[in-house]
């Protein structure tokens, strides 16, 4: 930070973001709301999109990848209705925004990035804040991690034309995954959990997000 101005500046707008983008606009979920509060968006930005860290938009990160919207962020958190014993698999790092706001509310955070130099800059700005003990891996996140599975939640931040199966099979029993699903025009959050080891599927809301590049997906 240049000043304590800025920094009471961006704690502020912090606050602004919780109360009317998530609170007002009907995210529940203390923990999700207090995690946010928490972790500072702002640090996973460029300094010159520090202006715009806490807005309701989507911001880029490099690599045509992008850092999703607060609102968007906080509906997927909230759907995974996650406590604090789960463990979680991200797919897609990005930024790391979302890695530091699972370790606030779990216990194992395992996230994966196809970029190298993206995975690498997450790395850095989470061990800065103090999140050291997420485990940062590079691949094909629609693979998953098949050695850390089954998994109590995934939430995965790229869309897919149809449900990845390798996630799902990584999926515990009651387990629960958040996912963009449809094409680059046209996509919807879906909610699944699994119950007698069979998916069951709840539409959520429409969303725009990068595609998952993989085999299966886009």
């Amino acid at each position: 930070m240049n000043s304590q101005a800025e920094f009471d500046s961006l704690a502020l707008a912090r606050r602004q973001m919780v109360e009317f983008q998530l609170r007002a606009r009907g995210v529940r979920d203390e923990r999700v709301l207090d995690a946010m509060l928490r972790v500072p968006r702002h640090e996973f930005v460029e300094p010159g999109f520090h202006d715009q860290a806490y807005e309701d938009h989507p911001i880029p990160i490099g690599q045509d990848q992008t850092i999703s919207q607060p609102y968007i962020v906080a509906l997927m958190l909230e759907a995974l209705r996650l406590i604090p014993g789960d463990k979680v698999l991200e797919v897609g790092t990005g930024s790391g925004y979302v890695t530091a706001l699972l370790a606030e509310l779990t216990a194992q955070v395992f996230s994966v990035e196809r970029h190298a130099a993206l995975a690498a800059k997450a790395r850095e700005v989470l061990a800065s804040l103090g999140y050291t003990r997420v485990k940062i891996m590079e691949g094909d996140g629609s693979q998953g991690l098949p050695t850390f599975a089954p998994f109590d939640a995934i939430i995965v931040s790229a869309a897919a034309p149809d449900l990845p199966r390798n996630l799902l099979s990584q999926l515990g029993e009651d387990g629960r995954m958040i996912i963009p699903v449809g094409a680059a025009e046209s996509q919807h959050l879906q909610l699944i959990r699994m119950q007698n080891g069979e998916p069951l599927i709840s539409l959520r809301e429409a969303c725009r997000f990068v595609p998952l590049i993989s085999g299966e997906a886009l």
